[in-house]
């Protein structure tokens, strides 16, 4: 099918950048947030549409939605097909010091309300900063539209002197969750050494690094302490799968 190319008079400029964006993402098979861009520049058309009252405008605007309708779904329905056969791959190159990987910007595109369940594994829940990491990405997990009752975690045990410290600091945030309805399941395991992370909903992300890619900030009052979109990263790896079998740990 022709992609559609935004630029119309009749277009904020909100859509035309979206729908820019969904198109340049659209020709380099980025189909996942091409779809996201379509939906959205698809959404703002709409808006227009409903407070534009000169009729050629209105004919002309309804012509572009319709081709961004269609080409949504087309990739809509490529994308399910790839995921119902399990060979749906992105991968993300997270270069040194690059910024803008927050759990939230990672993560984000592949929880909705459908996620109730999510297995972690990851060997290196060890340290305070790591504690906190975990911590983190619970926060996330609890936030809408997310409707997450149960997460499991698989690590290995310090064996050396943090050992309490590591142990006291899972069971500090296992009854937080639990405060918030969520039940955090723990497993040890001395033998661990792949990162895993699954959501119940078919999603599947392997990062090089684990949780663990975040470098320490420069100090306590320096961008990037708090906001983790800010803060610079180690060299690593994601690859996203999408698999509807997905086994649990």
């Amino acid at each position: 099918m022709a992609r559609f190319v935004p630029g119309s008079d009749a277009e904020p400029a909100a859509a035309v950048a979206v729908l820019r964006r969904a198109v340049q993402l659209d020709a380099e098979a980025r189909y996942q947030p091409a779809l996201v861009c379509y939906q959205e520049g698809i959404d703002l058309l709409l808006q227009v549409l409903r407070g534009t009252k000169d009729e050629t405008k209105k004919c002309n605007l309804r012509k572009k939605i319709s081709g961004y309708m269609d080409r949504a779904e087309n990739i809509k329905k490529y994308l399910d097909q790839e995921k119902e056969a399990g060979k749906y791959h992105k991968q993300i190159k997270i270069e040194e010091n690059a910024t803008g990987f927050s759990y939230e910007s990672l993560f984000q595109e592949y929880l909705n309300e459908t996620v109730t369940e999510v297995w972690i594994e990851d060997p290196y829940i060890r340290h305070t900063h790591q504690l906190y990491n975990f911590l983190r990405f619970c926060e996330l997990l609890i936030k809408r539209p997310c409707k997450v009752k149960t997460i499991h975690l698989l690590t290995s045990l310090d064996e050396g002197c943090g050992k309490q410290q590591q142990i006291s600091g899972l069971e500090e945030i296992k009854e937080s969750l639990g405060n918030h309805g969520v039940l955090l399941e723990l497993e040890y395991s001395s033998s661990l050494h792949d990162r895993e992370i699954r959501f119940d909903n078919g999603w599947m992300i392997k990062i090089g690094r684990g949780l663990d890619y975040f470098k320490k900030p420069r100090g306590r009052f320096s961008l990037g302490y708090s906001d983790f979109d800010l803060r610079p990263c180690h060299e690593t790896t994601v690859d996203i799968f999408h698999n509807k079998h997905t086994k649990k740990i």
